[in-house]
């Protein structure tokens, strides 16, 4: 099921970034050939009888392109990417990146705005157990309300917690309400060496909160902004190498993480899927060939020196680029499989 949730994520991804490129195209007056989602093989294609572009998708879905007639060295058409003026062909490059980067600003605000801000609540139930902990081994779960310490009741999270803190290295009485019935359970809080309060491994219960339009929009512009700056961050501490490869998250990774945002409901998965579109817009304007900041560069070039750069050679960095691109995918695929199969 998450792997289904993990491709239609990234399927709406890379479509939305195409379509970028697609719609630019079309408003720039360039004749469009091929509009496909993912690589290889052709699964299945159709043409409108009314459109001079086909529409593809193929059995890889780790990208996509947008096939335009004067690309190639060979094909001078009259509408051809390389007719027309630099500004437009940037503008056309650009879009890619820059609706990925709209798109998840939009969904920020939705979800702010429709289903909301999750905040913390100070009910006494529980909203998550962490692993290993005192709590998770006694049995304790997500959804059961703690209703009693020892003799004393406990109708929020603040009682809960002020119990708790005192009771550290202590065998403590917990009285739990859960689906209807009420379980005894005896724990001994932890003693945490910092703040020296007794700990049992649980966080309270989160309420999404619903914004104003106008706050979601603030929200919006906010989150899409901080996350992009602390992408860039991890991008510079990859170039510096502050930044381990094996931290990088491949396919399967990623799969991962969407399978985690998705348990956690709508919100969050909607929010995960804004901050994979920003981080898609970024990666792609990387100076990496076979990317779109690649041709970016190539154009800025041809900008300064006044002509362009001979496509032929253009296109042939872009494809040792995507040579390279897919080993490294590979590579990090590998990471991946191993992160999963040793838990770490």
């Amino acid at each position: 099921m998450f792997v289904l949730i993990a491709v239609l994520v990234l399927g709406f991804l890379i479509c939305i970034h195409e379509l970028g490129h697609f719609l630019a195209a079309k408003l720039a007056d360039i004749q469009v050939d091929e509009f496909s989602i993912g690589f290889g093989p052709n699964i299945f294609s159709f043409q409108p009888a009314a459109s001079s572009t086909k529409y593809s998708f193929r059995c890889l879905p780790l990208g996509g392109f947008v096939k335009m007639a004067g690309m190639d060295p060979s094909d001078d058409h009259a509408k051809g990417f390389n007719k027309k003026p630099l500004g437009k062909r940037i503008a056309v490059i650009f879009a890619g990146s820059a609706t990925n980067f709209l798109v998840a600003i939009l969904l920020f605000i939705f979800t702010f705005s429709i289903i909301g801000v999750p905040a913390p609540s100070n009910s006494n139930l529980i909203g998550e157990v962490i692993p290993g902990s005192p709590a998770a081994q006694i049995g304790l779960k997500p959804g059961d309300r703690i209703i009693q310490i020892d003799e004393t009741p406990t109708k929020n999270w603040e009682e809960i917690a002020v119990n708790i803190h005192k009771k550290a290295q202590q065998k403590t009485r917990l009285l739990i309400e859960r689906g209807g019935q009420r379980y005894a359970f005896f724990i001994t809080p932890e003693l945490n060496p910092q703040l020296q309060v007794g700990q049992i491994g649980i966080r309270q219960n989160l309420v999404w909160e619903k914004q104003n339009f106008f706050n979601a929009v603030k929200l919006g512009l906010k989150q899409a902004f901080g996350f992009a700056h602390v992408i860039l961050q991890g991008l510079f501490g990859m170039v510096t190498g502050t930044v381990p490869p094996a931290e990088i998250a491949g396919p399967i990774g990623i799969t991962k993480m969407i399978g985690e945002a998705a348990q956690g409901g709508a919100g969050y998965l909607l929010s995960f899927t804004a901050i994979l579109g920003i981080n898609l817009a970024l990666i792609n304007l990387l100076p990496i060939p076979a990317l779109d900041g690649s041709r970016l560069v190539f154009l800025f070039v041809e900008g300064i020196r006044g002509k362009p750069i001979d496509l032929e050679k253009e296109n042939f960095i872009h494809l040792i680029g995507f040579a390279l691109l897919m080993v490294l995918i590979l590579l990090i695929t590998y990471n991946d499989l191993v992160r999963l199969l040793t838990g770490y």
